[in-house]
């Protein structure tokens, strides 16, 4: 029943051409939204703002990053933080030249901040904003796997409470799995969300690695100046943000001068759940600027 309904999240969260409403509908200019998930969650929990965004006239694509949401693979197959980030990578592939159609706005929330940062280095001209919602924002010229380890360092060892770090099956994948516990979840992530939102979420989350070991996060002449860099980056602060720490958000946007930074009040950290028409009218400016 959990897998039905994720399947069915995760469709109602993904969109296509032939889904998005046409130029005009919902007044204004069209914009096109990527947004990608943080860890243990998918696709899914974007469902709310995705939907305020299609009514407004947008496109939207949600995303499931490998082994995560409704995706087939299993966690212990996604041997890389590249394999991890592929269906990201893929979908900005398959976009048209920039000059042929839209740029897209890429959205990451939490750990998804590092998949987009990998795509922005990848994808630079294709990318018109990447909008950093509380997530992890590495600085050019450092390992992403920096900002995990300066993270956990931030929040200390009983940070996590229930979460369980688990057994890893393949020695071919550094680092270990882990999966978010009920108590975390409901005091650090869910605290300001709608409770049935709280009740789906613990149903629907599955394990994932945070790749800290993986030869890419570790690369510290991955992100440059000249193509990550040369993004326009937006940060969105989460004042009520009990997971990463609002103190540990404006560290990160201090270690990445120039980057643009805007605050969302009354939401936690899953401020797409909390409070999901304020930040959909956040993007929305965001994109428009």
């Amino acid at each position: 029943m959990a897998i039905s309904c994720m399947m069915m999240m995760s469709q109602a969260a993904s969109s296509t051409a032939a889904m998005a409403p046409r130029d005009g509908e919902g007044g204004g200019r069209r914009h096109h939204f990527v947004l990608v998930h943080g860890l243990c969650h998918g696709a899914w929990c974007w469902y709310r703002v995705a939907t305020a965004l299609r009514r407004a006239g947008h496109r939207v694509t949600a995303l499931d990053m490998a082994a995560a949401g409704a995706s087939p693979a299993r966690v212990d197959e996604v041997r890389t933080f590249e394999d991890h980030s592929r269906p990201l990578l893929a979908a900005l592939a398959a976009l048209p030249p920039s000059g042929d159609g839209e740029r897209v706005v890429l959205v990451g929330h939490s750990h998804g901040g590092f998949s987009v940062a990998l795509a922005a280095e990848r994808f630079p001209e294709r990318l018109a904003a990447v909008v950093f919602l509380t997530a992890s924002m590495p600085p050019v010229g450092r390992a992403m796997a920096n900002t995990t380890d300066e993270y956990v360092s931030f929040v200390g060892a009983d940070f996590f409470l229930d979460s369980r770090v688990l057994e890893q099956t393949n020695p071919d994948i550094p680092g270990n799995p882990e999966i978010f516990g009920p108590n975390f979840m409901a005091q650090k992530l869910y605290q300001l969300s709608p409770p049935e939102d709280l009740t789906l979420a613990l149903s629907l989350i599955r394990p994932a690695n945070r790749f800290t070991g993986d030869a890419l996060m570790r690369d510290a002449g991955l992100l440059t100046k000249e193509r990550y860099g040369s993004t326009r980056r937006v940060f969105v602060v989460v004042e009520d943000d009990h997971a990463i720490p609002v103190e540990f958000q404006r560290r990160m946007v201090a270690e990445n001068p120039g980057v643009e930074v805007v605050d969302i009040a009354g939401a936690d950290h899953m401020a797409m759940i909390s409070k999901p028409a304020k930040l959909a009218d956040l993007l929305v400016r965001i994109a428009a600027n």
